[in-house]
């Protein structure tokens, strides 16, 4: 277990910042705003048998009546839920029968929980969806950008790469926004603005799935310009949990069982080549219903369990992400000798130099406390 003493005083010293001393009677929440019992060490990083790095974090473990079953740090810690939130942002589509309706396949309805690669096979199915619904990529408001297939993969793009919306990781969610208005008759100009009636019935949905009030959830706009909440990670686990136990759920039971079969069925669609949802997902076999988030978060799900856990590494270290989550798999009993050991590389247990040494370790470094 990583363990941090503070023993003298720390003086923070930044321009424009008053000069507060950081030490055992200096609450952290007077500089960021975020209370030391919140984030706990999760994954620690050493170089020549020292510790190099420490990634804080919390974790929560939460059934689908929402009881915390497990947690490190606070199961309450108030994250912004980035892409994990896809899944419920399709849920108007679905309950108002648009989906049904435009006849989306699965994997059209996997595409719209997906932060996908930008490989060919996501561009050709976000273009189906608009098809059905009449429209085409130039409607949507995501904007664009290289790739993921290179920049998450770290490789370089080619020459003359041509890419447009289509290729952004989020379009399946703006083609599926589309749909929903076309079909509702909403105008399409300005769906991603938060007084849109799309992202009213958005809002709406997502505040059902998770058990909360709408305005008890802080709006951001993410990454792709459309809106996205923020909430305690039991909160965000507690609406994966009622997704995993499918057409049991008394709200909305027909769209948990819709989106958890596509997101099972179809990871590669829900994510794409040498990334972490589809190896999970497959490791999974059908059982876990797997989402990452930018900044550090993961979902995942357990169908046959009807639990889930949320987890926010809060610096947003994605190496650090992949290992906190094993950890939690691990120390959950969720996965067997063969599940485990696909799964060994996402640990990043080794560091490596340019040439290949081990000069390093990445290791987790907490423990879930199990509630009574």
């Amino acid at each position: 277990m990583c363990k941090i003493a503070v023993s003298a005083p720390v003086m923070l010293v930044g321009k424009g910042v008053n000069v507060a001393p950081l030490g055992p009677d200096c609450p952290v929440e007077m500089v960021c705003g975020v209370s030391p019992a919140e984030l706990v060490p999760l994954v620690e990083l050493t170089r020549g048998g020292h510790s190099e790095c420490l990634h804080f974090g919390a974790v929560a473990v939460v059934d689908k009546y929402g009881v915390v079953l497990a947690h490190a740090g606070s199961p309450q810690f108030v994250s912004f839920t980035r892409s994990t939130l896809k899944v419920l942002q399709a849920l108007p589509l679905l309950q108002s029968g648009a989906a049904q309706a435009l006849g989306l396949s699965q994997a059209e309805l996997a595409l719209l929980c997906a932060s996908h690669n930008g490989e060919a096979m996501h561009v050709q199915t976000a273009e189906s969806i608009l098809a059905k619904a009449g429209q085409d990529y130039r409607v949507l408001r995501c904007g664009c950008h290289v790739p993921g297939l290179f920049t998450l993969l770290d490789k370089a793009p080619p020459d003359g790469l041509a890419y447009d919306e289509r290729h952004h990781n989020c379009s399946g969610k703006h083609a599926g926004f589309v749909a929903m208005c076309v079909q509702q008759g909403w105008p399409v100009q300005d769906y991603t603005e938060p007084a849109h009636p799309l992202q009213g019935a958005v809002r709406a949905a997502v505040a059902g799935a998770v058990g909360m009030r709408e305005e008890d959830m802080p709006m951001g706009i993410d990454g792709c310009s459309a809106p996205n909440y923020a909430m305690p990670l039991a909160r965000l686990a507690h609406g994966y949990a009622r997704l995993a136990t499918g057409a049991a759920d008394t709200e909305f039971g027909d769209s948990f069982a819709l989106l958890g079969e596509a997101m099972t069925m179809h990871p590669d669609m829900v994510s794409g080549t040498g990334r972490n949802d589809l190896a999970l997902m497959r490791a999974g076999r059908g059982d876990w219903i797997s989402k990452i988030g930018a900044d550090g978060v993961q979902v995942m799900a357990s169908k046959s369990r009807g639990e889930a856990f949320a987890i926010k590494i809060s610096d947003g270290n994605k190496p650090a992400l992949y290992a906190a989550t094993i950890a939690v798999l691990e120390q959950l009993g969720w996965m067997d000798e063969v599940q485990a050991a696909e799964l060994d590389v996402w640990r990043g247990a080794d560091i490596l130099s340019a040439r290949g040494l081990a000069v390093g370790a990445r290791r987790a470094c907490f423990g879930l406390e199990v509630r009574a």
